[in-house]
């Protein structure tokens, strides 16, 4: 399995990422709690900023193909912080999938590589189509 190098501030950055995760994975499992769905999201936003630096986020979210998908999931993020927590989490869902949706390709086939689990999530991503998202390409 391929190793990534990160530094130790990376790391950190790593964390906060998965503590939004599980805060938004709990927001939705306590009926779309408005504070949990917030929290998560600031803290996948201070993560994602420390993984790839406070620059780099700021192009990742001001480039014009992103527009839309940057409006929504800001959009997103205020419907909550102003007491609409499923309309916000649904506008926010559309507004990731168009930001990171580039990536999924990228984390299907880390996903394919954990130790105990990959042979079925690599199964489970050839059902969905997930993995082949750039296999008509001739390189």
């Amino acid at each position: 399995m391929p190793t990534m190098w990160l530094s130790d501030t990376q790391k950190v950055g790593v964390a906060f990422c998965t503590g939004g995760g599980f805060f938004l994975i709990g927001g939705v499992v306590l009926f779309f709690d408005r504070a949990m769905l917030a929290m998560g999201n600031i803290l996948f936003l201070i993560g994602l900023t420390i993984i790839i630096g406070p620059a780099k986020t700021l192009l990742f979210f001001a480039r014009k193909q992103k527009a839309k998908g940057t409006a929504a999931f800001f959009a997103g993020l205020t419907l909550i912080l102003f007491k609409w927590p499923l309309i916000g989490f649904l506008v926010e869902l559309y507004g990731i999938m168009v930001l990171f949706g580039d990536f999924l390709g990228t984390i299907a086939g880390f996903a394919r590589n954990v130790p105990v689990v990959g042979p079925y999530i690599g199964l489970a991503i050839d059902k969905v189509g997930l993995g082949r998202r750039n296999a008509e390409l001739p390189v």
